[in-house]
């Protein structure tokens, strides 16, 4: 999240609902880009609803035309079936949990349009099939887009922001 928001710092406004159990890490993390950000925390919730999203935003300035991302709760199972009043929800997978998480958490990759495959600069160092993890993807949402990403190395940070800005325009 910081390295996309980092890229796109001057040229579209962004900001950032962050939601954990506790902590507020990531959003000191995204501040420290320049971005906005609010933290919310839900206990022992397992995501955030839309009467989050609603308070958290009316908190939150964004300029017009500008991105807002909802960092739900780091979980595959709870985020999956709530609406938030979002445009997309995006799967974020790294190489190294394993290419069979869009069949263990179908729900998740099943309601997202695009998945992020990130740390994809690991993939010489561990052991996982991308041929497997796109197939699997494509198997429980045959429309879901995928790119690989490293926010290491950079690799695919151009298609991902394309997508962004493709996105926000439509």
């Amino acid at each position: 999240m910081t390295e996309t928001l980092t890229r796109l710092q001057n040229d579209i406004p962004c900001a950032v609902i962050e939601g954990d159990q506790q902590t507020t890490n990531d959003a000191e993390r995204i501040r420290a880009t320049g971005t906005p950000a609010i933290q919310v925390n839900t206990g022992k919730g397992c995501h955030l609803d839309a009467q989050m999203i609603f308070d958290a935003m009316q908190r939150l300035p964004l300029a017009a035309g500008g991105i807002m991302f909802i960092e739900n709760v780091g979980n595959l199972v709870c985020p999956a079936g709530f609406d938030l009043g979002e445009q997309h929800k995006i799967a974020v997978l790294s190489v190294t949990e394993g290419e069979d998480k869009p069949l263990k958490y179908p729900h998740m990759f099943a309601a997202a349009s695009l998945m992020l495959l990130n740390k994809v600069d690991l993939l010489p160092y561990v052991n996982f099939d991308l041929k497997k993890c796109l197939a699997y993807a494509h198997q429980v949402n045959p429309q879901i887009e995928i790119l690989l990403v490293s926010a290491t190395t950079g690799k695919g940070m151009d298609n991902w922001l394309a997508w962004l800005e493709n996105q926000r325009c439509v």
